[in-house]
C-alpha cells in the first residue's frame, strides 16, 4: 500500500482521476451485487433447505428456481413480440390497426373453422370443463395459435409483420433455452472434471472433506453421516464387484450376459406396450371427442385419456425397471445410471409417441381426406390449436397429479405413521424424497412446455405459475410428509445430471416443433401462416426474396445439400481435433501429477538422508 501511495504522487491528474473512478465503480458494483443477492427468488427458503437437508436436496430446489426464471423469460418474449402487438392494436393504442390475413387462392372448405366457443346461457360446470380441456371460451382466446389470424399490425406508420415475428420468436425461445442450459452445463462439467479423480483421492475427499458444513439440524447431520457411510460402502462394494468381475469364468459371463439380454427384451416389450397404448388411445381420443357431446363428463374423460395413459406409464414403468435391475448384476453406480436412463427414455419418448400419433392423424390422407388442403381439415380445421390443447391438457393434468399425490397420498400416510402404532404401517413408514424422480417429473413438464409454446404462446406463463406453486408443494412435502433418501444419488450434489437430462428434453422438443414449422402444411383456416404452405415459407417470402439476386443465390446455395454436406464434414473434423487436443492435455496433466508424486518422494528421501547425516 505504501508503494502504491508513493507511486500516486508521480501520476498525472488524469491518471489519478481515472484510477479513483475505477475504484469507485468497482466499489459500487460490489455493493450492488451484495444488495441484488437479497432480491434472488426464494433465497431464504433455499438456504433453510440447504441448512436442514444438505446441498443434494438444495440443488433440486435451485434447479426448480432456474426453470421458473427460464419460463418467465420465455413468456416475456412471446407476450412482447406476439401477443402485445395484437392487444395494442385491438384497443387502438398509438393509432394502431390490424390487417387480417386474407385467404388468397385457398379452397373454401379449407377455411371453415368454427371454434366451440360457448354461446348463450352456460352452466358453471361447462366453464370448469373448458378450463381443464382448453376448449370452449379458452379456444378463442390468445392462449392458442388460432387467435393470431393477423397479417400485420400498423402502429402509426410502422408495419409490424406478425407471421415473421411469431416464427422468429419461436426460434428465439428455443435458442435462448439451448444457450442458457449449455452455459450452465459447461460450468457443471468443469466442476465434475475437477472432482473426477482416482479411487484413493475419492476416498480422501469423502473422509477428510466430505462433511457439509451448511447443515445445522441434528437430524440432517445424522442423515449426512448415513449418506457418507453409504457412499463409502458403495465404493467398497464397487471394488469388491470389480474384483469379482475380473475372476468370472466364461460360463458365468455367458449366464449374466444372457440374463441381461433377456431382461432388456422385457424392457423393450414394456416400452413398446406403453408406446402402442399411447398411440391407440390418442387416435381413439381424437376421433371420438369430435363426435361426442362436448358438455358431457364422458367427453372430458375421452379428451384426457392420452394424459391418463401417459401418467400411468410414467408411474408403473419405473417401478418395473427398479425391480428388474436387481437381477442384472451391475455395479451399484451402473445400476442407478441404467435405471435412470430407462426412466428418462420412457418419460420423454411418451411425449414423442403422442406427437407422432397426432401427426399421423393430421396427415392421414386416406380416402382423399387431405384434398385440397394438404392435411386432414375435416378432423383438424385448425390443427395447431388442437396440438396446443393437447400440450395444455398434459401440463394441467401433470400439475393435478402432483398436487393430488401430496394431498391425498402423502398427508394421510403421514397421519397414519404418526398416530398408528401398527407394525405394518410403521414398516412402510414415510415415503422417501427421491431427487431423481422429482427431477424427471419437472423435466417432463418442461419438455411439454417447450413443445407447446409454438402452438400455445402463453403456455410458459402457465408453466411459470405451475412451478412456482410446485416449489411450495415440494417444500411442504419434504418437511412434513416425506423423508430424505438414505441412499442419495451422487450426481444429485451437482446440477450436471439435471441439466444433461434437461438438454435431452430440449433436443426432443426441437423435433416436433421443427417438423410442424417446416414439414406439415399450416392450417388454412386460422393462424398467421394460412397464406403459406408451411410456417417456414414466411422467411424466404418476406426476407430472402427481397434481397438482391446475388445474395438470394448465396443464401439458397448455403441451404442446399452441396453446401450442407461439406460443412458438416468440416465441423466433424474440427470437433475430432478438439477431442484429440483435450485427450493430449489430459495426458499432460496425468504426467504432471506423476512428476509431483515423484518430487514429493525425492523430498522425503532427501529429508531422511539429511536426518541420518545429522544423527551421525
Amino acid at each position: 500500500r505504501d508503494s502504491q501511495q508513493a507511486d500516486i504522487k508521480y501520476l498525472s491528474r488524469w491518471k489519478k482521476w481515472k484510477r479513483n473512478s475505477s475504484k469507485s465503480v468497482k466499489k459500487i458494483l460490489s455493493e450492488a451485487k451484495g444488495l441484488s443477492s437479497y432480491l434472488v427468488l426464494w433465497r431464504h427458503h433455499i438456504h433453510k433447505i440447504e441448512g436442514r437437508f444438505g446441498t443434494g436436496i438444495q440443488s433440486y430446489f435451485s434447479f426448480l428456481r432456474f426453470l421458473v426464471l427460464l419460463n418467465f423469460i420465455i413468456f416475456i418474449l412471446m407476450f412482447s413480440f406476439v401477443t402485445l402487438p395484437i392487444i395494442i392494436s385491438s384497443y387502438g393504442i398509438f393509432n394502431s390497426t390490424i390487417a387480417k390475413v386474407s385467404s388468397k387462392n385457398i379452397e373454401y372448405n379449407c377455411t371453415i373453422y368454427e371454434p366451440s366457443g360457448n354461446k348463450g346461457l352456460v352452466y358453471f360446470y361447462t366453464y370448469l370443463q373448458d378450463l381443464l380441456s382448453g376448449t370452449g371460451f379458452l379456444e378463442v382466446t390468445s392462449l392458442f395459435y388460432g387467435y393470431y389470424a393477423t397479417d400485420a399490425v400498423w402502429i402509426s406508420i410502422m408495419r409490424y409483420n406478425l407471421p415473421l415475428a411469431y416464427l422468429l420468436t419461436a426460434c428465439a425461445y428455443l435458442a435462448l433455452s439451448l444457450f442458457w442450459i449449455i452455459k450452465r452445463l459447461v460450468g457443471g462439467f468443469k466442476q465434475n472434471l475437477v472432482h473426477d479423480a482416482d479411487p484413493f483421492q475419492s476416498y480422501c475427499n469423502k473422509v477428510f472433506a466430505g462433511w457439509d458444513f451448511c447443515i445445522t439440524d441434528p437430524n440432517a447431520a445424522q442423515l449426512k453421516h448415513r449418506s457418507l457411510k453409504y457412499e463409502l460402502q458403495m465404493d467398497l462394494e464397487e471394488e469388491r464387484q470389480k474384483e469379482k468381475i475380473a475372476h468370472r469364468t466364461m460360463k458365468e459371463k455367458l449366464r449374466i450376459y444372457s440374463l441381461r439380454i433377456f431382461i432388456n427384451i422385457i424392457v423393450l416389450a414394456i416400452l413398446s406396450g406403453c408406446f402402442y397404448s399411447i398411440y391407440r388411445v390418442t387416435v381413439f381420443s381424437q376421433e371420438k371427442s369430435s363426435d361426442m357431446n362436448t358438455n358431457s363428463q364422458a367427453s372430458l374423460f375421452v379428451q384426457y385419456l392420452p394424459s391418463i395413459v401417459i401418467t400411468l406409464a410414467n408411474f408403473i414403468g419405473p417401478q418395473i425397471f427398479s425391480f428388474l435391475i436387481q437381477f442384472e448384476d451391475y455395479l451399484p453406480a451402473s445400476e442407478i445410471i441404467m435405471t435412470l436412463i430407462r426412466c428418462v427414455f420412457l418419460r420423454l419418448a411418451n411425449i414423442g409417441v403422442l406427437m407422432f400419433s397426432l401427426w399421423s392423424q393430421i396427415s392421414d390422407c386416406a380416402a382423399d381426406k387431405c384434398e385440397p388442403c394438404g392435411y386432414n381439415y375435416k378432423l383438424y380445421p385448425c390443427w395447431e390449436s388442437d396440438v396446443g390443447q393437447e400440450m395444455y391438457k398434459l401440463m394441467i393434468f401433470d400439475f393435478i397429479i402432483i398436487l393430488s399425490v401430496t394431498l391425498f397420498v402423502d398427508f394421510p400416510r403421514k397421519l397414519l405413521v404418526a398416530h398408528c402404532s401398527c407394525k405394518l404401517v410403521q414398516w412402510f413408514g414415510l415415503p422417501e424424497f427421491r431427487i431423481s424422480d422429482n427431477v424427471l417429473e419437472i423435466i417432463y413438464g418442461q419438455t411439454i412446455c417447450w413443445i407447446g409454446t409454438f402452438f400455445s404462446p402463453l403456455l410458459p406463463a402457465i408453466a411459470t405459475v405451475k412451478y412456482f406453486i410446485i416449489f411450495y408443494i415440494k417444500k411442504i412435502s419434504l418437511i412434513h410428509t416425506r423423508k430424505p433418501a438414505d441412499k442419495p444419488i451422487r450426481a444429485s450434489s451437482s446440477n450436471l445430471f439435471f441439466l444433461a437430462v434437461l438438454l435431452i428434453g430440449l433436443v426432443l422438443a426441437f423435433i416436433p416443433v421443427g417438423v410442424s414449422i417446416a414439414v406439415i402444411p399450416s392450417s388454412k383456416a386460422c393462424g398467421p401462416f394460412k397464406n403459406f404452405n408451411t410456417s417456414w415459407e414466411v422467411v424466404p417470402d418476406t426476407i430472402i426474396l427481397k434481397f438482391p439476386k446475388v445474395l438470394q443465390q448465396a443464401v439458397f446455395g448455403m441451404a442446399s445439400e452441396a453446401f450442407a454436406v461439406p460443412f458438416f464434414i468440416v465441423i466433424c473434423l474440427i470437433m475430432f481435433y478438439f477431442i484429440a487436443l483435450a485427450e493430449a492435455h489430459k495426458r499432460v496433466v496425468d504426467q504432471l501429477k506423476e512428476q509431483l508424486v515423484l518430487e514429493s518422494r525425492d523430498k522425503m528421501f532427501l529429508i531422511r538422508k539429511i536426518a541420518e547425516a545429522q544423527r551421525h
